[in-house]
């Protein structure tokens, strides 16, 4: 790292079971130097409810992430040569898009990403459960997911089919760092 020159904060978004956790943490092993910062580890002040949210524009600003701001703005004091964001936003919110060097958006299919979510967070569920949580995608959530597609992706640096394996994913994201050094 050169003397007095900021870490590079690079930003990894998408939607929910994306693999942007799982990509994040990949990447800041991969990164010589470099911390991670982790969306789900907050709580966040935001709108109630994500589907009116939605329908009156869905304003990022609306979100209160003053926690992970501050902590990024911490972590941006410290003589580390990167800080990996793991972060739905990307460039989105004001108080946070110019702290982000470089948004990527990791580019999952709807469908694997659902499955991964209802995976992760349905494993010890009922049935009936797992069939509620389907309807309501059906019903309204796949909104959110389609709200990212509109917003989020449009404004990231680069895009990463969400598809390919959590090593190339990486890599990819690894060689684009490394030709903005």
């Amino acid at each position: 790292m050169e003397k007095g020159k900021p870490p590079l904060v690079i930003a990894i978004a998408g939607v929910s079971g994306g693999g942007k956790t799982t990509i994040a943490k990949h990447l800041n092993e991969k990164l010589q130097n470099s911390k991670a910062l982790f969306f789900d580890d907050y709580d966040f002040d935001g709108p109630d409810n994500i589907i009116d949210w939605i329908d009156k524009g869905a304003d990022y600003d609306e979100w209160d992430l003053a926690p992970l701001i501050r902590d990024l703005e911490a972590l941006l004091t410290k003589p580390l040569d990167y800080i990996v964001l793991d972060f739905p936003f990307a460039f989105k919110h004001a108080k946070t898009s110019n702290l982000i060097d470089l948004a990527v958006y990791i580019d999952t299919p709807l469908d694997i990403a659902m499955a991964r979510r209802v995976i992760r967070d349905f494993k010890n569920s009922s049935n009936k459960h797992i069939l509620i949580e389907m309807e309501n995608y059906i019903s309204q959530g796949r909104r959110g997911y389609l709200e990212m597609l509109k917003s989020i992706k449009p404004n990231s640096d680069i895009i990463v089919d969400g598809t390919l394996s959590v090593s190339k994913i990486t890599d990819k994201i690894y060689e684009e760092i490394l030709n903005r050094s």
